[in-house]
C-alpha cells in the first residue's frame, strides 16, 4: 500500500486551483508495492511493470504484401511492358523457395516468403496473364515495391511498450506477435468506496419519501474498475462519526486509496471531515472548480483518502479531473492526457473567473459541417440527466468570464475521461 505521513500535505490557500490541487495530490503518491505475472488474455487495462523488449524481428522473414509475381529488382521492366516466365508458386506458410533466375517471376500471394533474390512484387490486377507459365509485367514500378522486409514492424532488440504503459489491445497484440504468452504487470490498485448520509439509501431498499437511492457510490465503482481497479464497496454510512471513523480505519489498513462521496463540506452535518480529522490528517481544499469545490484530502495511517462532493455531476466531474490522475500515479502508469476535440459554441454563457468551469453538452454537426457544441437547457449539479444526455464537457479556464455563440472552446469526451 502506499504509505503517506500525516504532515506530507500542508494546508494552502483557502481556495486552490485544479492544476495545483492535482499536482499537489499526484505529487505525494507513489506507485503500489507488488509485482505479478498475468497471461495474454488479462492483459488488457494492466500496467506495464518493465521495458518490453523484442526478442524476434517482426516479420521475421521478407514476405509479400500481395497477392502478385515476384521478380529481381535487376529484371524491373523500365518504360514498356516485358514478358516474364513464371517459374513457380509460392503460397502464404510455404516454405522459402530456391533463389529466382534472370528474367523469371514466380507466383506469389500475400505473406508468402520472397524466393532468394526476389525484392520486387507487381499485383495481379497490375499485369497481364498468358497461361499458366507466362505473365507480361508493365514498366515503371519502382525497386521494393509491395515488399514487407524482415523486421520492418519490429527489430529484435528495440524497446517495443515501455513501462508504465496502460495496457491496450493493440498492444496485446504486439505481445501475441513476438510469441509471448504472459508479461509482468503492476498489481491492481486496491480502492474502497463508501457514501455517507442519512439521505441516503441502498437501490432497492425502502425509502422514506425524503431520502434518494445511493447512485455515487455505484458510479465511482465503475469508473474505477474502468481504470483497472480493484473495488471494495463499504456500503453507506450513516451520520455518525465513530461509524465512519471505523470503517475508514479499517479500509486505511488493507486498500492503497479510500474514495468516499458525500460528508467533506464545511456544515456541521459533514460528518467525514470530522471523521478524518479523529483517525488521521484531513486538508481540506475549496478547489476552485464547477461543478465540484468540496474536495478533500486526507490520510489515515499512511492511507491516502480522497472526499468527492454529494451531488452525482460533481462527484463525476472530480473524480474525471482529481481522481483519475490519483490512481494512474498510484498504479505506476504514465500519465495520459485527455483528448482536447476544439468544437463551435452554440450557446452564451457566463461564469466566474479565477475557476474552471465544465458545462455539459451534446454535439451536432452544423450545416457548415462544423462541430458544435449545444448546452444542457438546465443546471444543477444534482441532474444525472445531464450525464445521460450529453457527449462530454467543455472546458472554460479560470481567466474566461463568458462564452458567445461561434466562439471556439475545448471539448472532452466522457469516452476518453472514462
Amino acid at each position: 500500500m502506499a504509505q503517506l505521513t500525516e504532515d506530507c500535505f500542508t494546508r494552502g490557500e483557502p481556495i486552490q486551483s485544479l492544476p495545483a490541487a492535482v499536482e499537489a495530490i499526484v505529487a505525494r503518491l507513489s506507485a503500489v508495492e507488488g509485482l505479478e505475472a498475468v497471461p495474454l488474455s488479462e492483459a488488457d487495462g494492466r500496467v506495464l511493470a518493465r521495458d518490453l523488449v523484442a526478442t524476434i524481428s517482426v516479420p521475421s522473414f521478407t514476405n509479400s504484401a500481395v497477392d502478385g509475381y515476384a521478380l529481381r529488382g535487376d529484371d524491373l521492366p523500365l518504360d514498356s511492358e516485358r514478358t516474364f516466365a513464371v517459374a513457380g508458386r509460392l503460397q502464404a506458410g510455404a516454405q522459402r523457395a530456391g533463389s529466382i533466375a534472370p528474367g523469371h517471376a514466380v507466383r506469389v500471394f500475400t505473406g508468402a516468403p520472397l524466393p532468394l533474390g526476389a525484392d520486387t512484387v507487381f499485383m495481379q490486377e497490375d499485369v497481364r496473364v498468358e497461361g499458366a507459365d507466362c505473365v507480361h509485367l508493365p514498366g515503371g514500378l519502382k525497386r521494393g515495391a509491395n515488399v514487407r522486409a524482415a523486421g520492418e514492424d519490429l527489430a529484435a532488440g528495440q524497446v517495443v511498450l515501455p513501462a508504465r504503459r496502460w495496457m491496450r489491445p493493440q498492444d496485446v497484440a504486439v505481445l501475441a506477435a513476438l510469441g509471448l504468452t504472459e508479461i509482468q504487470v503492476r498489481r491492481r490498485v486496491r480502492v474502497a468506496v463508501l457514501s455517507t448520509g442519512d439521505e441516503i439509501v441502498e437501490p432497492g431498499a425502502v425509502k422514506s419519501e425524503t431520502q434518494l437511492y445511493d447512485s455515487n457510490r455505484i458510479m465511482l465503482a465503475a469508473m474505477l474498475r474502468r481504470l483497472g481497479c480493484e473495488v471494495t464497496d463499504l456500503g453507506i454510512r450513516r451520520d455518525e462519526p465513530a461509524h465512519i471513523e471505523d470503517a475508514l480505519r479499517a479500509a486505511a489498513r488493507s486498500h492503497d486509496l479510500i474514495l468516499s462521496s458525500g460528508g467533506v463540506s464545511t456544515g456541521e452535518g459533514d460528518y467525514v471531515k470530522t471523521a478524518v480529522e479523529s483517525v488521521g490528517k484531513l486538508v481540506f481544499w475549496r478547489v476552485a472548480i464547477k461543478p465540484g469545490r468540496p474536495v478533500a484530502m486526507g490520510v489515515i495511517e499512511g492511507t491516502p483518502l480522497i472526499g468527492l462532493p454529494g451531488n452525482p455531476v460533481a462527484s463525476f466531474v472530480t473524480f474525471a479531473f482529481v481522481v483519475r490522475p490519483a490512481i494512474f500515479a498510484l498504479a505506476g502508469a504514465q500519465p495520459t492526457p485527455v483528448p482536447v476535440v476544439p468544437v463551435r459554441a452554440a450557446f452564451a454563457y457566463r461564469k466566474k473567473p479565477k475557476r474552471r468551469e465544465y458545462v455539459r453538452v451534446h454535439l451536432r454537426t452544423a450545416a457548415d459541417g462544423v462541430v458544435e457544441a449545444s448546452k444542457f437547457p438546465r443546471e444543477g449539479a444534482g441532474l444525472l440527466s445531464s450525464l445521460v444526455d450529453t457527449d462530454g464537457l467543455v472546458e472554460l479556464p479560470e481567466d474566461a468570464t463568458r462564452v458567445e455563440p461561434g466562439q471556439r472552446l475545448d471539448f472532452l469526451a466522457y469516452a476518453a475521461l472514462l
